[in-house]
């Protein structure tokens, strides 16, 4: 028996012709490092834009890739507990 404090390793987000689908937590690690891949990209390249320095915009795309990567974990795990804009679809009571 687990403690009943323990959260969840994986949460239901739907179904598949009656089988669960769960998200589990390394999900959204995945979700951040592929978000920060992108978003990094695009602060380099505005940052060279802006600057004319690839080494300074280098510099602040390696910096800004940790921080923005731990607040996006943390923004994920929070809407994941959140019940806005979800909703339970019910089966239909009948089959045909």
């Amino acid at each position: 028996m687990g403690n009943k404090n323990e959260r969840p390793q994986e949460k239901q987000i739907g179904t598949v012709n009656g089988a669960p689908i769960v998200e589990r937590r390394y999900r959204s690690v995945l979700k951040a490092i592929s978000w920060r891949v992108t978003g990094t990209i695009d602060t380099m390249v505005v940052s060279y834009i802006i600057t004319g320095n690839l080494t300074f915009a280098a510099s602040i795309g390696f910096f800004e890739v940790f921080t923005k990567m731990a607040l996006y974990y943390a923004h994920e795990r929070v809407w994941s507990r959140l019940k806005v804009g979800l909703e339970v679809k019910q089966p239909p009571d009948y089959s045909i």
